[in-house]
C-alpha cells in the first residue's frame, strides 16, 4: 500500500512523541510504502490535482530518522490512501487545501480524514452537536452576552475559535478582573466570534485526550495535566500527560460519539474531556498516540493501521 501523509515539515518532527511519526513507522513495519508532501506541494494541474511528493525511508535512529528520494510530481488518485495530517491554524490555507482534497476524492482519491467532515467540525463548536455532554457554553462576539454569562456562572473560561495547543486560553474569576481586556483581545473588538464556556474545577486531575479510530475507542485516555498555576493542561503549553484507563463517564461519551463520527469520514478523533464534560472534538490531526503506547503498553498505531487498512478494503 501507498501512503501519502500530508503534513508539517518532517524536520520539526519530535519523533520520540509525534503520533504521524508512530503511523509511519506502523506503515513501514507492515511493508507499506510512505510518502510525505505539505500544503504547498499540492496543485490543481490541467483539471488533476498533484503533489510534488517524496517516498520516505525510515533509518531506524532518533536524530538523523529518514531519509527523502527526490520529489515528484503524483496525482493524489495514484496512492492507496491520503492521510491528512497537518496541524492548525485552520486558516484560509487550510480551507483551500480541502477544496482541493475533496476535488481529489472526487478523482478517486481516498482520503482520511474526509475533506469535507474536517471542514464541517470545527474543533470547538462541534461539542454544540453533543450538548448533554458539555458544560454550560455560550459563542458569540457580543460583549454584553459574555458579561451576562459571566454574571451567572461568576468562573468562565474564554477561547478563539481557531486555536490549538491552549493558545489563547483565559480564565477570569468572581471578581471580574480583566474582562473588557480580554473580550477586547479575542473578539478584536467585536469583529471575532469566541467560545466561553463555564470553568470546570476538575481540569486541576487533567483535560483528558480520548482518541477515537474507525469508529472504536482506545481504551486509555491521556490526562494532561496544568503545572505550575497554569489552567491550560496541554502538553503544548506544559501539561504533564498521565495516561489512565476511561471511567464510566468517558466511556458513555466516547461510545455515543464514535460510530456517529465514523459514519461522517472521520477515521480519526481525539476527543478532550474535563471532568464528565466534552470541551472539544478534534479532527485535524490527533496527537497523544506515543504516550499512550508507553505508558500503558496498548499500540495504538496499531489499531490506527488496521482501522485504516480496514477502510481501504471497504469493511
Amino acid at each position: 500500500m501507498k501512503i501519502a501523509f500530508l503534513t508539517d515539515p518532517l524536520s520539526q518532527f519530535k519523533t520520540y512523541k509525534d503520533s504521524t511519526f508512530a503511523m509511519m513507522r506502523e506503515a513501514v513495519r507492515r511493508g507499506h510504502s510512505i510518502y510525505a508532501m505539505e500544503p504547498q506541494d499540492i496543485a490543481l494541474e490541467n483539471g488533476v490535482v498533484t503533489a510534488a511528493a517524496r517516498q520516505i525511508h525510515l533509518t531506524g535512529t532518533a536524530d538523523d530518522w529518514y531519509r527523502a528520494d527526490a520529489a515528484t510530481d503524483v496525482a493524489l488518485k495514484a496512492f492507496d490512501v491520503v492521510l491528512q495530517r497537518k496541524d492548525p491554524p485552520f486558516d484560509m490555507e487550510y480551507i483551500y487545501a480541502t477544496y482541493l482534497l475533496e476535488l481529489a476524492e472526487q478523482q478517486g482519491a481516498r482520503v482520511f480524514n474526509k475533506p469535507t467532515a474536517i471542514r464541517n467540525h470545527n474543533e470547538k463548536l462541534s461539542i454544540a452537536q453533543f450538548s448533554q455532554f458539555t458544560a454550560p457554553t455560550l459563542v458569540t462576539r457580543d460583549a454584553e452576552r459574555i458579561r451576562a454569562f459571566h454574571r451567572e456562572h461568576r468562573d468562565v473560561i474564554l477561547k478563539p475559535l481557531d486555536g490549538m495547543g491552549g493558545m489563547g486560553i483565559f480564565r477570569i474569576g468572581a471578581d471580574g478582573m480583566n474582562l473588557g481586556s480580554v473580550i477586547e483581545t479575542l473578539t478584536d473588538n467585536g469583529s471575532r466570534t469566541i467560545m466561553v464556556q463555564r470553568y470546570i474545577p476538575e481540569i486541576v486531575q487533567g483535560d483528558k485526550r480520548i482518541l477515537l479510530i474507525g469508529g472504536k475507542v482506545v481504551p486509555f485516555a491521556l490526562a494532561r495535566i496544568p503545572q505550575h498555576g497554569e489552567i491550560r493542561g496541554n502538553l503544548a503549553a506544559g501539561g504533564v500527560g498521565v495516561a489512565q484507563a476511561l471511567s464510566e463517564r468517558d466511556l458513555e461519551i466516547a461510545q455515543t460519539l464514535a460510530p456517529q463520527l465514523y459514519q461522517r469520514g472521520l477515521l480519526l478523533v481525539g476527543l478532550d474531556v474535563i471532568g464528565s464534560c466534552l470541551t472539544e472534538v478534534n479532527v485535524t490531526s490527533p496527537t497523544c498516540f506515543q504516550e499512550i503506547t508507553q505508558q500503558t503498553g496498548f499500540d495504538v498505531a496499531a489499531m490506527f493501521i488496521d482501522a485504516l487498512e480496514s477502510a481501504l478494503a471497504g469493511n
